[in-house]
């Protein structure tokens, strides 16, 4: 049973491999493969490209402004004193 299984993940391997390498439309992006960087697919790759960082940016900043919230929350609570507890002697036990 293991060898069919290993020949068959081969041939599948082999099959994928082949369907890939002769996919011309998926060479290249427009910037690398024809030079045209202002065609629409350039335009529309480019503002992808931008409105994507500007939403990590955007959680970015979040995270880091919830955890400066925390320090300036953390520094602004004063410590309580240690209050004194009587101590307790021996011979009321």
């Amino acid at each position: 049973m293991r060898p069919f299984m290993s020949r068959r993940f081969r041939w599948s391997g082999l099959a994928a491999a082949l369907l890939l390498a002769g996919s011309w439309a998926a060479s290249a992006c427009s910037a690398c493969y024809g030079g045209k960087t202002d065609s629409p697919l350039a335009q529309g790759m480019n503002w992808g490209i931008m409105s994507l960082l500007g939403i990590i940016v955007t959680v970015l900043v979040g995270v880091a402004a919830f955890f400066i919230f925390l320090a300036r929350k953390s520094s602004a609570l004063e410590p309580e004193a240690p209050t004194a507890e009587p101590a307790i002697s021996s011979s009321h036990v």
